[in-house]
């Protein structure tokens, strides 16, 4: 039987160009997809960096609020992991949001300050001293509650608590998340930040000042969820987050593992 095609060029050409355009969805579907809150980057990347290495399993991250991880999620049918805080992952299994998974508390977390490396570091010791903190400050920056940022959220509810939410938004930025928080903090774009101390830590520790005082203190719990039918990969990486390897860099990057 006589076969031209491998003598033709013009249908070696697009038979070429069609076998390139499908790599970049070849690849893709290849990926493990986890939409994570942005306190958890750190060692997040660290462990998915890892285990491409050591199983040759590509994770594709995506970082953003714990609400607005948690929307994405919910919009990607082929997404297998999702990290948000415990509260929501619980609501949504209530209302149907989340089915057929199982979720399993990673670390624990708390809200706070940071200002720029090598800034006087203010007294936010009690409800009074952060008020007058607060007021002091010519700039402030935290991630917008819009976007479903649980600090954001607190925050809001702390000013207002204050008496001093109109006087404190004046002078506020609204950042994506408390990456971007940080990014600001670290570049002296504001001189006070709201956000994870976590991701103060995995930023720059040197701009640490500590949590919010007593009655205003902010816990949170992150929790991985995933589907039961994953990948058999998917498993093997939620064994290494929660595992003693997860465990270690939760803590090397300020968090701390849940006791759960």
């Amino acid at each position: 039987m006589k076969n031209d095609f491998p003598d033709n060029p013009i249908r070696l050409s697009v038979l070429f160009a069609l076998l390139v355009s499908l790599v970049p969805a070849l690849a893709l579907a290849e990926e493990l997809r986890m939409y994570a809150a942005a306190g958890v980057k750190a060692p997040l990347m660290e462990m998915a960096a890892e285990f491409e290495k050591d199983h040759g399993q590509k994770i594709a991250l995506v970082f953003d609020t714990a609400g607005r991880a948690e929307q994405l999620f919910l919009a990607d049918s082929g997404a297998v992991l999702l990290i948000t805080t415990d509260k929501r992952i619980g609501d949504a299994e209530k209302n149907g949001k989340l089915k057929g998974g199982l979720s399993s508390p990673l670390a624990d977390t708390v809200g706070g300050f940071a200002v720029p490396p090598g800034s006087p570091k203010p007294d936010l010791s009690t409800p009074e001293k952060l008020k007058t903190a607060l007021i002091a400050a010519p700039h402030i920056v935290f991630s917008d509650p819009a976007r479903g940022a649980t600090v954001g959220m607190h925050f809001m509810k702390v000013i207002e608590a204050l008496g001093i939410k109109e006087e404190v938004l004046k002078k506020s930025t609204l950042a994506k998340d408390g990456v971007e928080t940080m990014r600001m903090i670290l570049t002296g774009k504001a001189d006070l930040g709201v956000t994870q101390l976590a991701e103060v830590v995995q930023a720059n520790r040197a701009s640490l000042v500590g949590p919010f005082p007593g009655e205003f203190d902010l816990a949170t719990t992150y929790s991985l969820w995933y589907r039961t039918d994953a990948a058999p990969a998917v498993k093997t990486f939620v064994l290494i987050a929660t595992g003693p390897v997860g465990r270690s860099k939760l803590e090397k990057h300020g968090l701390r593992p849940s006791s759960r």
